[in-house]
């Protein structure tokens, strides 16, 4: 028998349940024995699977969710996990060490922060403030 305490209205109660039979449960409360018969489980009504919503899209009807490359590059630096690109540390033209931060990314309500991993300038920055990007997508490219 499985055993639960319980106050109800300062009074202390002592409930064990036994076995269900048949949908009569063996009770025991404060050592008096009780048949409980439960409901009749109800039918369940299967819902049709809601359709996913479209994406969103900027202004100019582009799509906010970049997707993910086709191939990847050596000098790509990748998102490691969905998420919302939060900022963008570095610009075209500038020069990293692999410990530098160039991408702050919002996932699952931390912040992350992506490192470019190697030495080198920036070629192309892929992704604005804003963005949200899959897993693999490319937010900046190295020389």
């Amino acid at each position: 028998m499985k055993e639960y305490k319980y106050k109800i209205n300062g009074n202390n109660y002592t409930v064990a349940v036994g076995d269900i039979d048949d949908n009569v449960a063996q009770v025991e409360v404060n050592g008096v024995p009780y048949k409980v018969v439960l409901d009749t489980p109800k039918t369940v009504t299967k819902v049709a699977a809601v359709k996913a919503a479209a994406a969103p899209r900027t202004a100019t009807g582009d799509k906010i969710i970049s997707s993910k490359p086709v191939t990847g590059g050596v000098n790509n630096i990748v998102a490691p996990l969905p998420g919302t690109v939060i900022s963008v540390a570095v610009k075209p033209g500038d020069v990293v060490k692999a410990a530098d931060t160039v991408v702050m990314l919002e996932a699952m309500k931390m912040e992350n922060s992506i490192r470019a991993g190697r030495d080198g300038k920036v070629a192309s920055v892929n992704v604005n403030p804003g963005d949200s990007v899959l897993e693999g997508t490319v937010l900046v490219t190295l020389e």
